[in-house]
């Protein structure tokens, strides 16, 4: 849609046996006006869930909090301090407003471990590092006493969706690894296939650097190790970024769709 706006952020709209689901907010309020666009109510939504800690998918909380009284938000606790995108000389605040945790302490619940939120609806905490993190984190810090150090990124979740026939699986961007995540999965949910997986990978550098934080060879074959696992198609979007997009594509061809502002997918 025309009158739809983008921007440097991700927030997904989800609807599963009945209940309303937002995934990420975005980087602003725009989330909201989007949602009008496509006929979306935010009161309606049953619940928040952060991927973690950072403003281009938590940016949109204050905008939440107006529209929707009553949902509660998830993400991984405990929670972080100050996030920073760090790049040359260049450095930026990048975690969400800490102050909105103050004023709506009773909206947020921590998670620590694999949780069930609905039927069917699970949070995952807990993910391996047996394949390499993505490039691009090495840009990603947290503020400790005033001194930046690498973020782990133990504040990131994965969001899995269980129906009859197989898995959704959402990601936010990836930090700890797309292989990771989706490893860690498949060990949560033995034997089940996945249908669909939705998210960024972080092959993209820190914004406005917008050039591929891997090289070539290491992008396709993250998506040649994608096609090992039992999972029927990837759509992809923010964070894996416009360069990496087509060398992923031509490893898992018509596996992988790339997913824009205003696009809806049935699974």
């Amino acid at each position: 849609m025309e009158n739809l706006t983008a921007e440097h952020g991700l927030s997904l709209y989800v609807e599963h046996n009945g209940k309303h689901i937002l995934f990420d907010t975005g980087a602003s309020g725009v989330f909201a006006d989007n949602a009008i666009q496509l006929g979306i109510d935010i009161q309606s939504v049953d619940c928040v869930v952060l991927s973690h800690h950072h403003y281009d998918h938590g940016g949109g909380l204050r905008r939440f909090l107006q529209l929707n009284q009553q949902a509660p938000i998830y993400l991984r606790g405990p929670m972080v301090s100050e996030c920073y995108g760090k790049f040359l000389w260049f450095e930026k605040y990048v975690g969400i407003d800490q102050e909105l945790l103050r004023e709506h302490r009773d909206r947020f619940i921590f998670v620590n471990e694999r949780t069930a939120i609905f039927p069917g609806v699970s949070i995952l905490t807990e993910v391996g590092r047996v394949h390499p993190m993505p490039r691009g984190n090495r840009s990603i810090f947290v503020k400790e006493n005033g001194k930046l150090e690498l973020d782990n990124f133990s504040h990131e979740l994965v969001l899995v969706i269980e129906e009859a026939d197989g898995l959704g699986v959402f990601t936010g961007c990836a930090h700890q690894g797309v292989l990771n995540m989706v490893q860690a999965v498949t060990h949560a949910f033995p034997g089940i296939p996945i249908k669909a997986v939705f998210g960024g990978m972080h092959f993209m550098a820190m914004p406005p650097f917008n050039f591929m934080s891997g090289s070539k060879e290491e992008v396709a074959q993250i998506g040649k190790r994608l096609l090992e696992f039992p999972l029927s198609r990837v759509y992809t979007c923010h964070c894996t970024g416009s360069h990496a997009y087509p060398v992923l594509k031509g490893a898992m061809g018509e596996k992988l769709e790339y997913i824009g502002t205003g696009r809806s997918v049935s699974v």
